[in-house]
């Protein structure tokens, strides 16, 4: 046994045969885990043994500097008392969800005169119908869309029925409102559509071909070709719509399919989404540090933060697999939760077992394209970072690399952007802009020696001073200036002229893509494929396209730049007034004292420097 200390001893020690949960917290006292256990002196002391652990639970060990235990009488009290302190105190050690997911529902209020189709994140006893949830904003626009391409549903919010009737909008003159807004059609009438739409969001797509094609061939025996072409469009979307579902079973059956991938460090959950007996879609979420944990407590975590929400609780839960002994106080709270009937199931053969083993692909899947897209976003960014250092000869990796540019209109409304890359990523609060005040004309040379110079004087300053802002006091590893070796040296110019010792700085020259070292002769040439140059191009353009986006502010507000601006004593109120008053500049101009001291806002020395300014504009 290793000794953990007297006070923490004696704690372990008295660890009662009941369950419960129990909270670990670090030396500042901050929880850092919370779990469950069937016997509190059976799972909290095998933390404390001399035993192996994995490398999660190895590292929260070492942290762990006195724990609590709460007492609950049933194991279901101590699950829901977990969900409720992990949701409350957020360990770092626990399962998390980053987001909290509302799916969106599609509403139907049948209370309502002439029912529209509305979206909803929260589903309530009110007594509407509710579909869903779908996955995410695009699935719900795509069922919108495919619906009202067949049934002529109202989506404005007018109060019906009215009181007056109104022209009919141009929805009712392409076809798709029935305008009960002008009294076109009856609530019965409108009341049968709904019907229809009812058993299309409810899967029930037969019904809706089976009315359509009846429609159409009545339309084509009326000789009403036009309607009969319509209507066939519409059974081509609906027939669309039902492609882009699998098909897994003949039953009307509700399910969610949980499964779990690991890869020895992270670990990804995959939920896929079975609504009227077909695959609707599917997430999956990420565990960060869950890779060597055992798969079913990783999905009990899982699923006691996922179905907090009731609202994503189906009829079925099949799952990869779940502690042992777990499985029905899960199904009890999950029934508690929903405040219906649910049933959880682990199946290991048969068709349900073989959709789990789908999850389960599509799990696995998940994880290599993250992990392929995580080594990807790697070698672009912190390994650009080291290869760049290692080109440029530093003796370590550049963390903050900061990049500079200007921008100028033939050396009109001169800005400089400073851009910040963290660790091969922009940071976009890190930015900075400088309107240059000692230049004149387009001359980038000094334009970048007052940057710089303003920029080590600012954060100098900052450190002297102590100031809270400290804006500026966060220095580069390394400097790139936008342009060759010209520019570089007076851009280093201006941090010797303070007395502060350069950080590593290069030019990018734009023509070849070349960089230049300070005082060297020959450029260093990099493969335009590598994810080095690629860093490098990606800071000069960012600080190029945040140095244009301000100088184009600047220039738009100098088209636009009022001559009554020029008056002394003539502020926004007063403009504005004048104009009121006059209704032009030109009116302005012309107008007498009388007709200015009229003006509202205008006082005697106000009304005389107008005047003047009339005079002047007639020289």
């Amino acid at each position: 046994m290793i000794r953990w200390g007297e006070k923490l001893e004696e704690k372990i020690a008295m660890l009662p045969d009941s369950p419960g949960c129990y909270l670990m917290k670090d030396r500042s006292g901050t929880i850092i885990y919370v779990g469950k256990a069937v016997n509190l002196k059976n799972r909290v002391r095998s933390y404390f043994r001399d035993t192996a652990h994995t490398p999660k639970v190895a590292a929260m060990i070492s942290h762990i500097d006195d724990f609590e235990i709460l007492l609950c009488e049933t194991n279901l009290e101590a699950l829901i008392l977990e969900c409720n302190l992990i949701k409350l105190h957020r360990p770092y050690y626990n399962i998390l969800l980053k987001d909290d997911k509302h799916y969106p529902y599609l509403k139907v209020d049948l209370r309502e005169h002439f029912p529209r189709l509305t979206v909803t994140r929260k589903m309530e006893k009110d007594g509407a119908k509710y579909f869903g949830p779908y996955i995410g904003a695009n699935a719900v626009r795509q069922v919108i869309e495919a619906v009202r391409g067949v049934f002529p549903i109202r989506t404005c919010r007018q109060e019906l029925p009215p009181r007056n009737p109104k022209r009919p909008c141009v929805n009712h003159d392409i076809g798709k409102c029935m305008a009960p807004c002008a009294g076109l059609c009856t609530e019965e009438v409108y009341s049968e559509m709904m019907d229809g739409v009812l058993s299309f969001l409810g899967g029930d797509y037969q019904r809706v071909l089976d009315k359509l094609n009846r429609e159409m061939r009545e339309a084509a025996a009326a000789m009403r070709y036009e309607r009969a072409a319509k209507i066939r469009d519409q059974i081509r979307d609906v027939q669309g719509l039902m492609e882009r579902q699998i098909a897994l079973r003949t039953d009307r059956s509700e399910q969610d399919l949980i499964a779990l991938a690991q890869d020895g460090l992270d670990a990804m959950v995959q939920v896929l989404y079975v609504r009227g007996g077909r695959m609707v879609g599917g997430d999956h979420f990420i565990l960060p540090r869950e890779g060597a944990e055992d798969p079913g407590e990783v999905i009990a975590g899982f699923m006691s933060q996922y179905y907090d929400n009731a609202g994503l609780i189906p009829r079925n839960v099949l799952c990869q697999t779940l502690p042992e002994g777990s499985r029905e106080q899960m199904e009890t709270w999950l029934r508690q939760r929903k405040g219906s009937a649910v049933s959880l199931s682990t199946p290991k053969r048969g068709e349900k077992h073989e959709l789990v083993m789908l999850a389960v692909k599509n799990a696995d899947d998940a994880l290599k394209k993250r992990n392929a897209r995580r080594t990807v976003h790697e070698e672009r960014t912190i390994g650009a970072c080291e290869s760049l250092g290692r080109i440029l000869g530093m003796d370590h990796t550049p963390r903050r690399i900061e990049g500079y540019d200007i921008s100028n209109t033939q050396g009109a409304q001169s800005v400089s952007s400073m851009v910040v890359f963290i660790n091969g990523e922009p940071a976009k609060k890190e930015y900075r802009r400088f309107r240059i005040k000692t230049v004149e004309g387009a001359n980038d040379f000094a334009s970048h020696y007052e940057t710089l110079y303003r920029r080590y004087a600012h954060g100098q300053r900052e450190l002297e001073e102590g100031s809270e802002e400290r804006k500026f006091t966060d220095f580069p590893d390394l400097i790139l200036i936008d342009g060759g070796p010209q520019q570089l040296k007076f851009a280093r110019q201006a941090i010797l002229d303070l007395g502060i010792t350069p950080p590593k700085m290069f030019g990018l020259a734009e023509r070849l893509e070349e960089i230049w070292l300070p005082d060297a002769e020959e450029p260093i040439l990099l493969d335009h494929h590598t994810p080095v140059l690629q860093l490098v191009q990606r800071i000069r353009d960012e600080a190029h396209r945040f140095g244009i986006i301000h100088h184009r502010v600047l220039r738009g507000k100098a088209f636009i730049h009022s001559q009554l601006e020029d008056i002394p004593g003539i502020g926004p109120a007063r403009r504005k007034a004048l104009l009121k008053a006059f209704g032009s500049l030109k009116a302005v101009r012309e107008a007498d004292r009388e007709a200015l001291e009229k003006t509202p806002g205008m006082n005697r020395p106000a009304v005389e420097a107008v005047l003047a300014w009339q005079e002047q504009t007639k020289r």
